[in-house]
C-alpha cells in the first residue's frame, strides 16, 4: 500500500470534502480521507491504482487535484481571506443603500428602484459568484447545500425584480413600496426584492470571510514547526570550519554547536559536555546533560558548553521533520464536521424546489393567469431564501469570540464549536500547563548544626555565575529571601554533576549527591533522607557542601500553578475526565497530579506516544480535548477533537490548536468549553428560527397570498431576533 497527499482546489464547504472522499473511496483498493480545512486528501492505495486515476476521480467529482510536487506555493497576495475581504467591503458598500431605500418609504424618490437595480446587480452576480459556481457543481452531482439555497434564492429574487422592472409595473416612475401588512393575492409584477437578494449575499460573504480567515491558519502550524530548525550550521570540512546553509548539511558531517545555538540535526556527540534544552521534544523545563557518545536531537538548544556533533539524520529524516508529519497527519485525519446548515439544506432545498414546481403547476391547472402562477412559484423561492440564516452563525460567532477574547479565550472557527458539546475527556500536559514551566526554589533543609539561611546564602552566591535553569532558580530564591549575596570567584562548571566556586574564602561544591561521594565529603544520614524525600515528591535536590562536609540540601521544582487544582475541580463539575500525559518521569508526574486532583497519569511519553494516547481514547469512544503548550504537544493538539493551547506556549502549539487560552491559567479550559457549548446552542437556536420563518411563510407564498411587505417584515424580524439572540452571549460569565 502507498500513501499520498493530494491538494484539492475548489471545495467551498464540508459537503464538498465529503463528496470528494466518497468519489475516491469508490475506487477499488483506495482508502481516502479529505480535510476541508487543510484542502488535502490523504489517500492510501494499492498497486492496481495509478495517480492519474486518483486525479481523474477528483476531477469527476467536480474539483481539481494536484500532486504535492505539482501544487503551486500560494503567495501571500493570493490569500483567499484577503480576496473575500475585498468582496465583502465592496458588496457591503453597495448593499446598504439598497436595503435602506427598500425599508424607508420616505426615501423612495422617483426612479429609486433603478438605482437599487444598478447597485444590487454587481452584488448578486459578482459578489455571489462563488455561491453560483458551487451550486452548479452541486447540481451536476445531484446534491444540495447551503450554497444551492443561497444561489437559487438570491437569483430568484433578483430575476423576478428584473422582470417586474422591465416587463411589469415596478419600473414606473414614482413606484413605492408602501409599508402594508395585508394578505392579498397579486400577480407580483409591481414588487421588487432587490434588498433581499443583495442583503443575503452580503451577509453570507461576511460569514465566509470569517471562516476563510480561520481556515488559513490550518497550515500555519507546519510553517511554525519547520521554522524552529537551525537555518545555518558550522561544519568541519577538510580540517577547517565553515558556515553553510542547513540544506547543505549531509549525514556523516561533523558540526559545531556553540552555547545558545540550536543543534542543526539529529546526531551523536563527539566532543564536549553540555546541558541541552530538550523542551521542544519532551516539554520538560530541566535541561538534559550530554557527553561524548550520547545522542542529541535537531532544533534542541545547547545551553552552556561547546559541542562537536556528527550528523546522523538530516532534512526529512530528523525528529523535527517527523513531528511536522505527525501534525500534518493529525490535521488530515481530523474530519471537519459537516455544517449543520448544510445538513438541513440537503433536505430543505429539494423540498422547496419541489414545492415551487408544484405551486406553478397547481395554479396553471386551476386556470390562474401565468403571471399569478409564476408570482406564487417565485414567492416560494424568495421566501425560502434565508436572510436570517446568513446571520445565524456569523453573529453568534462574532459575539461569542468577542466575549471569549475579553476572557482570554480565542476561538478559531465555527467548526471548532461542533466538537465542544460532546467532549468528555480532557488530556492535560504537565509542564507549562498544570505547572508554571519554570524552576523555582521550594525549600532548604540544613544538616545538623547548620543554619538553613546560611546554607541558602552560600548556595545562591555560588550558583549566581551559572546560566543553568536550576542554578538560576536557587540564586533567585536566595536573593528574594536574603537580599544581596556575596560574590563568587574561581567558578567551575562540572559538566553533568554540579558546580564549584569560592565564596568568602570557602570552596563550595553544589550538585548531585554522588558528586560528594566521589570528592570524599562527609554525608550525614539526614542529608540522605532529605534527598530521598525531595525525589519522592518530584523535586530536584541540589546538595551543598564546603570544607569536606555536606551542609544541606536546596530543593527546586517546577511548581504547580495556584489555580490548577480549582481548574481540575471545575472540569469534573462539567462531567469531564482529566488525564495527565507528560514526557516527565512517573514520580514527578504522579506527585503533581495528586496535588491537583488528577487520578489518571501517563508519564514518560514522546510526541508520537501523546498522539497514540489521543487516538486510543478516541477508538474507545471518547471525545478528547487536549491542553498543551509545547512543540511536543502540537501533533496531539491537532489530533484531538478539540485542541486548547496555552497562550504562553510555543507558536507551533497555538497554530495547531482550535482554541487559544491567552490567560496562562488552566481555569480558562472549563470556561472555554462552557463558552463554546453556549455559543453552539445559540447558533442552533438561530438556525431553528431562521428556518422556522421560512417554513411558516411557505404556505402563504404557495397560496399566492404573500405580500412583499409581510415577507420583508418577517424577514427583518427573524434577522433582528437572530442578532438579539446572539447578543445574549455578552452576558456569559466564567464559573465562580
Amino acid at each position: 500500500m502507498t500513501s499520498l497527499d493530494l491538494s484539492i482546489d475548489g471545495m467551498t464547504c464540508a459537503s464538498c470534502a465529503a463528496r470528494v472522499e466518497k468519489k475516491l473511496n469508490k475506487l477499488d483498493g483506495v482508502a481516502a480521507t479529505v480535510n476541508f480545512a487543510t484542502e488535502k486528501a490523504r489517500v492510501t492505495y494499492d498497486g492496481h491504482v495509478t495517480t492519474d486515476q486518483l486525479l481523474a476521480a477528483v476531477e469527476a467529482a467536480g474539483y481539481h487535484a494536484s500532486l504535492p510536487q505539482q501544487a503551486p506555493v500560494q503567495p501571500a497576495s493570493d490569500d483567499p481571506a484577503a480576496e473575500l475581504r475585498r468582496r465583502l467591503l465592496i458588496c457591503a458598500a453597495l448593499s446598504v443603500p439598497v436595503i435602506a431605500l427598500a425599508m424607508v418609504p420616505a426615501w423612495q424618490f422617483t426612479y429609486w428602484q433603478w438605482l437599487s437595480l444598478t447597485l444590487a446587480a454587481p452584488v448578486v452576480v459578482w459578489g455571489g459568484w462563488p455561491f453560483h459556481v458551487a451550486t452548479w457543481t452541486n447540481l451536476r452531482h445531484r446534491a444540495a447545500t447551503m450554497d444551492t439555497l443561497i444561489s437559487i434564492g438570491t437569483l430568484s429574487a433578483f430575476g423576478w425584480s428584473v422582470y417586474a422592472l422591465f416587463w411589469g409595473h415596478a419600473g414606473m416612475p414614482g413606484m413605492t413600496h408602501p409599508f402594508e401588512l395585508t394578505i392579498a393575492r397579486t400577480d407580483g409584477t409591481g414588487n421588487i426584492y432587490l434588498e433581499a437578494a443583495a442583503g443575503v449575499t452580503t451577509f453570507l460573504i461576511a460569514g465566509r470571510y470569517l471562516e476563510a480567515r480561520a481556515q488559513r491558519e490550518a497550515g500555519a502550524a507546519l510553517r511554525a514547526l519547520l521554522d524552529m530548525g537551525a537555518k545555518e550550521v558550522s561544519v568541519r570540512r577538510d580540517g577547517a570550519e565553515q558556515r553553510i546553509p542547513i540544506e547543505q548539511l549531509r549525514a556523516g558531517d561533523d558540526f559545531i554547536v556553540r552555547p545558545g545555538e540550536k543543534i542543526a540535526a539529529d546526531g551523536v556527540v563527539l566532543e564536549g559536555n553540555s546541558a541541552v534544552d530538550a523542551s521542544m521534544l519532551t516539554g520538560e523545563s530541566v535541561p538534559v546533560d550530554v557527553a561524548p557518545g550520547e545522542e542529541v536531537v535537531g532544533a534542541t538548544v545547547n545551553v552552556d558548553g561547546l559541542l562537536v556533533v556528527r550528523a546522523r539524520r538530516v532534512g526529512a529524516d530528523t525528529q523535527l521533520a517527523q513531528m511536522a508529519r505527525l501534525v500534518e497527519n493529525a490535521q488530515n485525519g481530523k474530519a471537519s464536521a459537516q455544517r449543520l446548515a448544510d445538513r438541513i439544506s440537503a433536505v430543505f432545498v429539494p423540498v422547496v424546489l419541489g414545492l415551487a414546481a408544484a405551486t406553478l403547476v397547481f395554479w396553471l391547472a386551476v386556470g390562474a393567469s401565468a403571471g399569478a402562477a409564476f408570482t406564487a412559484a417565485v414567492a416560494v423561492l424568495i421566501v425560502a431564501c434565508p436572510c436570517a440564516l446568513g446571520l445565524a452563525t456569523p453573529t453568534a460567532l462574532m459575539v461569542g469570540t468577542g466575549r471569549g477574547a475579553q476572557l482570554g479565550i480565542l476561538i478559531k472557527g465555527p467548526e471548532v464549536l461542533e466538537s465542544t458539546r460532546r467532549v468528555d475527556t480532557v488530556i492535560v500536559d504537565k509542564t507549562g500547563t498544570v505547572t508554571t514551566g519554570t524552576m523555582t526554589m521550594t525549600g532548604v533543609v540544613a544538616s545538623e548544626g547548620e543554619q538553613s539561611d546560611e546554607v541558602l546564602r552560600i548556595a545562591g552566591a555560588a550558583e549566581a555565575a551559572s546560566e543553568h535553569p536550576i542554578a538560576r532558580a536557587i540564586s533567585a530564591g536566595a536573593r528574594d529571601k536574603l537580599g544581596d549575596l556575596p560574590s563568587v570567584t574561581s567558578f567551575e562548571n562540572l559538566r553533568g554533576l554540579g558546580v564549584r566556586g569560592v565564596v568568602e574564602d570557602r570552596t563550595v561544591l553544589l550538585g548531585r549527591l554522588r558528586l560528594f561521594g566521589e570528592q570524599g565529603f562527609e554525608v550525614a544520614a539526614d542529608v540522605h533522607v532529605a534527598v530521598q524525600e525531595a525525589e519522592t515528591k518530584g523535586r530536584t535536590a541540589v546538595v551543598v557542601g564546603w570544607d569536606g562536609r555536606v551542609r544541606g540540601v536546596v530543593m527546586v521544582a517546577d511548581t504547580v500553578k495556584e489555580t490548577s487544582a480549582e481548574a481540575v475541580s471545575l472540569m469534573k463539575q462539567l462531567g469531564l475526565t482529566p488525564i495527565m500525559v507528560t514526557g516527565d518521569n512517573e514520580a514527578v508526574a504522579r506527585a503533581v497530579a495528586a496535588e491537583v486532583g488528577i487520578e489518571q497519569v501517563i508519564a514518560g511519553v514522546l510526541p508520537q506516544e501523546k498522539v497514540d494516547t489521543v487516538i486510543r481514547l478516541q477508538r474507545e469512544g471518547k471525545v478528547v480535548a487536549m491542553v498543551g503548550d509545547g512543540v511536543n504537544d502540537a501533533a496531539a493538539l491537532a489530533q484531538a477533537d478539540l485542541g486548547l493551547a496555552m497562550g504562553s506556549g510555543t507558536d507551533v502549539a497555538i497554530e495547531a490548536s482550535d482554541l487559544t487560552l491567552v490567560r496562562d491559567d488552566l481555569r480558562a479550559v472549563p470556561d472555554a468549553i462552557r463558552l463554546s457549548r453556549r455559543t453552539l446552542s445559540i447558533i442552533k437556536g438561530n438556525l431553528f428560527w431562521a428556518f422556522a420563518y421560512n417554513v411558516a411563510a411557505l404556505p402563504l407564498a404557495a397560496a399566492g397570498l404573500l405580500n412583499p411587505m409581510i415577507a420583508g417584515a418577517a424577514m427583518a424580524f427573524s434577522s433582528v431576533f437572530v442578532v438579539t439572540n446572539s447578543l445574549r452571549l455578552r452576558g456569559f460569565t466564567p464559573a465562580p
